[in-house]
């Protein structure tokens, strides 16, 4: 299964919809445009509901990110210091996330079985990743790491 996660260009806050491989619109994802580091909230397209949000913690030395799924906190994930690769560690679902050095192409694995796939497609206007998964529980796991894993990019810059 896969989703496709476009982010708006044109607008004033972190903004992405989330489509699926049948190009159908399945999610929405907006930042909160006034508060102290990243405060995402996901929503369901069909039924406007809220299905899982990031809290960046603040006063942290690396970007730390709170997840919470249908208003159930669930684990965190925080960027770990790494030379070559970003790093993140992930806990919540048992996985562990590996990437290459710009953080655009990283996989997430639970012990040695990977999880999903993410990669950031190049030459498309604003940032789009393509998450690919073989469990559907794995769907809104996976697309926040992959939108907390981005705010964590963008937190370092």
């Amino acid at each position: 299964m896969q989703l496709l996660i476009k982010q708006r260009v044109f607008s004033w806050s972190d903004t992405y919809d989330v489509y699926d491989q049948y190009d159908e619109a399945r999610y929405f994802v907006k930042a909160e445009m006034f508060s102290f580091g990243h405060q995402i909230h996901v929503y369901d397209k069909r039924t406007g509901r809220e299905v899982g949000s990031i809290h960046q913690k603040l006063l942290t030395f690396l970007p730390k990110f709170e997840i919470v799924i249908d208003g159930i906190p669930v684990g965190a994930i925080c960027r770990e210091f790494s030379f070559f690769k970003p790093r993140y560690h992930v806990d919540f679902c048992n996985w562990e996330v590996e990437g290459d050095m710009l953080g655009w192409d990283y996989q997430a694995y639970q012990g040695e079985k990977q999880v999903l796939a993410v990669s950031k497609e190049l030459f498309r206007w604003g940032d789009t990743y393509v998450l690919e998964y073989s469990n559907a529980s794995d769907e809104i796991p996976g697309l926040l790491l992959t939108i907390a894993i981005d705010a964590a990019n963008c937190s370092n810059k």
